[in-house]
């Protein structure tokens, strides 16, 4: 007599399938084998596994990749998805098939390790950290599985790394400004002057639409942009003020395409990092980037005199003020702030603490402390 099987296995198409009903709860999966045997084990260990939760709390075993290819899917909507999934496939060699309970700074250190001998900015390695952290954290406080139990009894703590290799900002002197823009192609030109007088992100300005100019019944105002919050880094509608020159920058572009303000030889623009940048820190040896363009907005701002609230909102850094609903007293007041960078143009700017290299050695010299006076 032979020996007797568990029910509960169909083979389909080759494959032995599980349909078999367990304290009133129905399973259906595939085992994902043609052997009899080994379909037999998985269906065992299934089982047990449910008696472990059921009875004991136990909580099933999932390894990382799980979690990660759940967090992938529910996110679809998420603006960084495609940069969390790059992130995430970079970490799966090291962590992919570890369960839950086993990742933590230890077993993520080689990954911290290799990408440093690759060259990888601390900033980048964090990244991946923060993506392994915010999985870990789901995992343990949001995500139940059948048995009612989250995915991870408790999330380990992710610490970022210091980045002292980091970049520190670098806002343009007015002198610097003039140099920059005198070597860009004419459409970058017009790109810069706008993000110095608006502190834009690169992203808002290339994908910058008529569709969002909102006329303004305020004769010096004339208009105002409004970026949808989709289109926005922090997720909230960006409201952008238009100081004199952003205006005559906007009035230029007039005309020129019926639905993006910014173009190049008739097409929208995807990057202002492009050839053309690059070309022009070459011929000026400026390492700027076209974040610190928002950089020299903000510091300007302040040189200026301008409120922290107002430089958040003409910056459009989040707020738990409603930031897109103004009085015109209110909008008559931050249209003056953003003018104060053009009318500061004339007097003293900033004043710039600097490090300098002495030529031939890579340590850092004691601060220079240098006044920017412009006379227009």
């Amino acid at each position: 007599m032979g020996r007797k099987h568990i029910p509960g296995l169909q083979k389909i198409g080759g494959i032995w399938q599980i349909d078999k009903k367990v304290n009133n709860r129905r399973i259906c999966e595939s085992t994902g084998t043609s052997n009899f045997e080994e379909a037999e084990k998985y269906l065992v260990k299934k089982l047990e596994t449910i008696r472990q939760a059921t009875i004991y709390g136990v909580r099933p075993k999932r390894i990382f990749r799980d979690a990660a290819m759940k967090f992938l899917l529910e996110n679809q909507h998420k603006k960084s998805i495609s940069s969390d999934a790059g992130r995430l496939k970079i970490l799966d060699p090291y962590i992919g098939d570890l369960s839950l309970e086993s990742v933590h700074m230890g077993t993520l250190q080689p990954f911290i390790t290799a990408r440093r001998k690759e060259g990888i900015k601390t900033r980048t390695i964090n990244h991946g950290l923060q993506v392994v952290r915010h999985v870990l954290n789901l995992a343990a406080g949001e995500w139940m599985d059948e048995f009612g139990l989250t995915w991870l009894a408790s999330a380990p703590k992710i610490k970022l790394l210091p980045e002292v290799d980091s970049r520190k900002p670098y806002p343009l002197t007015w002198e610097e400004q003039d140099k920059l823009i005198a070597a860009l192609p004419k459409h970058l030109q017009e790109m810069t002057l706008f993000a110095v007088n608006t502190g834009c992100r690169d992203s808002e300005i290339c994908s910058l639409r008529w569709e969002w100019e909102v006329k303004v019944p305020i004769a010096d105002i004339g208009s105002v942009f409004l970026i949808p919050g989709d289109r926005v880094k922090n997720g909230e509608d960006r409201l952008v003020i238009l100081n004199r020159v952003a205006r005559a920058v906007i009035d230029r572009q007039r005309g020129k395409h019926a639905e993006f303000v910014f173009i190049y030889k008739g097409k929208p623009i995807h990057h202002m990092l492009n050839n053309g940048w690059r070309q022009a820190r070459k011929i000026t040896g400026l390492a700027v980037r076209v974040h610190d363009l928002k950089h020299t907005f903000g510091r300007r701002l302040r040189s200026a005199g301008v409120s922290f609230e107002d430089r958040q909102d003409l910056l459009g850094h989040k707020s738990t003020r409603i930031t897109t609903h103004y009085s015109s007293a209110e909008l008559i007041n931050l249209w003056e702030a953003a003018n104060k960078v053009v009318d500061g143009r004339a007097g003293p700017a900033f004043t710039l603490l600097r490090h300098v290299k002495k030529l031939g050695h890579e340590k850092v010299t004691k601060p220079i402390l240098s006044m920017v006076v412009n006379n227009g």
